[in-house]
């Protein structure tokens, strides 16, 4: 009896053991992802033949199948040059890529054996398995291989559907020839794993059918017997590790822990030649700023052409975001999210240790400001990250740090802080000091006047209501004396209309700075600190933008609307260019006007399951 107990308490303790290790596993295998911070997408395939969609063109009938897959004659990969991407993606600064094995048109790009299955190899006249060297290739650079796996295959004949308006078969009527399909599907999977060993699986295309119905588990501990560490996204029916936004930046946080936005360069994730509404390489990075400051990470889409080379527009950006990302890979890999909007007016994020907080700054301006800092007197030292020449200083008072930045040389694209604390950085809601409409006129040092000026509007307090202020601050009666700034006098009656009745701003996450509201919600003041070093940013703004001007100067600017689907409810990303010859040398207003009181979406961005 007294062996049966040790011997249930051995097993007892082994078993705990166990469960420990799969926990810490589980845990450990994500480390390099939430660390890598950005990876390469590429989307290659028969499509970028005519540059049209890939897959969803015949899906959507917008082109026959048939000559869907004569592309297939003039995929010749001829210019393919493996070691090239490779080391172009590592140049860029990315830690992992993700290549597309098969589409949902059913191409596989690898020489499998599975039934019935189109390849590159044999089908196409390149003649060529893709894959192989470029994987060879990755690995030999020492990036993460992911691998994009379809699990549609519109192509198939063992699978049911076939377009958007025809279907082969029902699964009820014919549930061996859907087991053969999963077994296709399941062979392919099998074969990936075995030949490339990936680090991370990336499915899409799950909405067609339930998991029960891909025997989603079944697969998942297929892949895990090849690699127990191996990561999954979100779209195996939600059996994954991290959750895909596609195309909007998230407006707050995911829910998830992990999780990565996949964005592609203009609006499409192959090669379409007349598809030339491309981002600035200032968009992408600072895209990839929004994505580290919320924990989550970028994978930016490439599409090369047929012969296989990487259109020069995307070059170009690969470059820009490498010179930067090379310049600031302290403030990128490894990072987590960082501290709250009402903490520090931008963007920030800590590292691993919670002992340097990065400060991400979008303008070139004199100072800033961080409030609620617990343990600011923790602070070792500061410094322009990238720049160890620069000279920057910081003060702190009452938890309220400010930061001087008038001897910093401003990074062409975003600027990056680093403040080192002798231990983790301690924060909390920080307490706003009364700020009265006399103390802002009184106050000499005018950016810190209209700051909070800004500040106070933006939170929903309005110092002007029943001030004797005017709607275009004509003869305004304001409380002036001799004590008064006429510099902050001044531009109160310039931006009178900014001020006049207005109200609280946007929540977080919709505009990197603050904003205050028209008493009908309908016009949207956006304050601008200093000189922008590129177009300001909107999310998830649903309106429409009836016209944009800057405040008090009468200007009217122009904008533009990036990653709006059509069909989709989710609104694309506002660009605003704030004309630097129009810029107000203290602070500047913005005027949106919308075409209704506004309407913000907040909601979670998922995959796109219908592209029409």
């Amino acid at each position: 009896m007294k062996f049966r107990k040790i011997s249930l308490f051995v097993l007892l303790a082994s078993a705990c053991l166990n469960v420990s290790a799969q926990n810490n596993v589980s845990t450990q295998k994500m480390d390099w992802f939430e660390d890598a911070k950005l990876g390469i997408f590429i989307h290659w395939g028969i499509y970028s033949v005519d540059g049209i969609s890939e897959s969803w063109s015949f899906f959507n009938n917008y082109i026959n199948h048939d000559n869907y897959i004569k592309q297939l004659n003039g995929f010749t990969a001829k210019d393919y040059k493996p070691k090239e991407w490779a080391k172009l993606i590592k140049e860029a600064g990315a830690k992992y890529t993700v290549i597309t094995t098969k589409h949902h048109d059913g191409i596989s790009m690898w020489n499998t054996k599975a039934d019935k299955a189109i390849t590159t190899l044999r089908d196409a006249a390149a003649k060529q398995d893709v894959i192989t060297p470029f994987v060879k290739a990755i690995q030999e650079e020492g990036l993460h291989t992911g691998l994009y796996y379809s699990l549609p295959d519109w192509s198939h004949p063992y699978y049911d559907v076939f377009t958007r308006n025809r279907k082969r078969y029902e699964l009820k009527g014919e549930p061996t020839r859907w087991d053969n399909y999963v077994k296709y599907y399941q062979k392919q999977l099998t074969e990936l794993s075995e030949q490339y060993k990936p680090e991370l699986l990336w499915f899409d295309g799950d909405w067609e059918h339930s998991a029960e119905e891909w025997k989603a588990k079944e697969t998942l501990n297929l892949l895990r017997k090849y690699n127990p560490n191996i990561i999954i996204n979100s779209r195996l029916n939600h059996h994954g590790d991290y959750d895909t936004p596609e195309q909007g930046i998230p407006v707050t946080r995911p829910d998830a822990k992990f999780w990565e936005l996949c964005y592609t360069m203009n609006d499409s994730w192959g090669y379409q030649p007349f598809d030339k509404k491309y981002k600035s390489p200032n968009m992408i990075i600072r895209t990839l700023v929004d994505c580290i400051s919320m924990g989550g990470n970028l994978l930016l889409d490439i599409g090369p052409k047929a012969d296989g080379t990487i259109p020069e527009e995307q070059l170009n950006i690969l470059k820009q975001l490498g010179r930067w990302t090379h310049k600031h890979a302290a403030a990128i890999y490894g990072t987590r999210a960082g501290i709250p909007f009402a903490n520090y007016g931008g963007k920030s994020a800590l590292s691993k240790d919670g002992k340097t907080l990065y400060l991400y700054v979008y303008e070139q301006k004199p100072e800033l400001q961080l409030k609620g800092l617990v343990n600011h007197s923790a602070i070792k030292s500061i410094s322009v990250v990238g720049d160890a020449s620069a000279k920057v200083s910081v003060k702190s008072e009452n938890e309220t740090v400010r930061v001087d930045l008038t001897k910093v040389n401003f990074d062409q694209d975003v600027t990056v802080i680093a403040l080192n604390f002798a231990e983790a950085l301690r924060w909390t809601a920080p307490q706003e000091t009364e700020v009265t409409l006399k103390s802002v006129l009184d106050n000499k040092l005018t950016d810190r006047a209209l700051g909070q000026i800004a500040s106070t509007l933006h939170a929903g307090k309005n110092i002007f209501d029943n001030s004797g202020l005017t709607v275009d601050g004509l003869d305004t009666k304001l409380p002036s004396s001799n004590a008064t700034n006429p510099t902050v006098l001044k531009w109160i009656k310039d931006h009178a209309e900014a001020l006049y009745e207005t109200g609280k701003g946007l929540p977080e996450g919709h505009y990197e700075g603050l904003s205050a509201l028209s008493k009908d919600r309908q016009t949207l003041y956006l304050f601008v600190e200093g000189k922008p070093t590129g177009p300001i940013a909107l999310k998830g703004v649903k309106n429409g933008v009836a016209r944009i001007r800057v405040v008090g100067d009468g200007s009217m600017i122009n904008h533009e609307v990036f990653n709006k689907l059509y069909w989709s409810s989710i609104p694309g990303i506002i660009y605003i260019q704030a004309p630097a010859e129009r810029l107000d040398k203290n602070m500047t207003v913005i005027a949106v006007l919308l075409d209704a009181p506004i309407q913000l979406y907040r909601e979670k961005v998922g995959a796109i399951e219908n592209n029409l």
